[in-house]
């Protein structure tokens, strides 16, 4: 994997070499992630339309939209947080490898557990910060301020259920390179 013109170490292990209960979980979680991003796709591309749509009634027919912006929000949503898990399991996001170069194999495996438990408190601090506004949301009927008026629970489940999702693979990964570690 290229970033920016250096080469990354992948940090993927074939689910085949993991085997076992991790191995499956690892497969599982792929294949979620991979209908995800399917939908993901459309969802951007559903946004990017109704964005469009939305630009030519107001230009053209003067038309005002009241739905438009929100519903484009809820997808883009959507579609950001439900592919975070997809995003960490390539280790795409953004990070800074300074130190990569200066460290031992040994000290880099050491540095990425400490950044992933550390990266594991705050996303499970914030699954279940999303999974308590989506409960309020559902169990209080809010909705947002504008005319059209969805419900709020819907941009907060897709926010939970993604940040969960994230949990699971940071979870899943610390879990491999603690598996791998005993066996170099």
């Amino acid at each position: 994997m290229s970033a920016h013109g250096f080469e990354l170490p992948s940090s993927t292990t074939p689910a085949d070499e993991i085997g076992g209960p991790l191995g499956a979980a690892e497969s599982i979680l792929a294949l979620i992630n991979k209908m995800i991003m399917i939908l993901a796709s459309i969802a951007l591309i559903a946004a990017s339309l109704i964005l469009s749509y939305s630009v030519v009634v107001r230009y053209y027919f003067k038309a005002p939209t009241y739905w438009q912006d929100e519903a484009s929000v809820f997808l883009l949503v959507g579609a950001t947080f439900l592919t975070a898990a997809h995003v960490q399991s390539k280790r795409g996001h953004v990070g800074i490898d300074a130190l990569v170069g200066f460290l031992s194999p040994m000290a880099n495996r050491l540095r990425l557990l400490l950044v992933d438990g550390a990266s594991l408190a705050f996303c499970i601090f914030f699954s279940w910060k999303s999974w308590t506004l989506f409960h309020e949301a559902f169990e209080d009927g809010q909705v947002t301020s504008s005319t059209w008026a969805p419900p709020l629970w819907i941009p907060y489940s897709v926010m939970a259920a993604g940040m969960t999702l994230l949990c699971i693979q940071i979870a899943l990964q610390i879990a491999v390179s603690i598996k791998k570690g005993r066996r170099s």
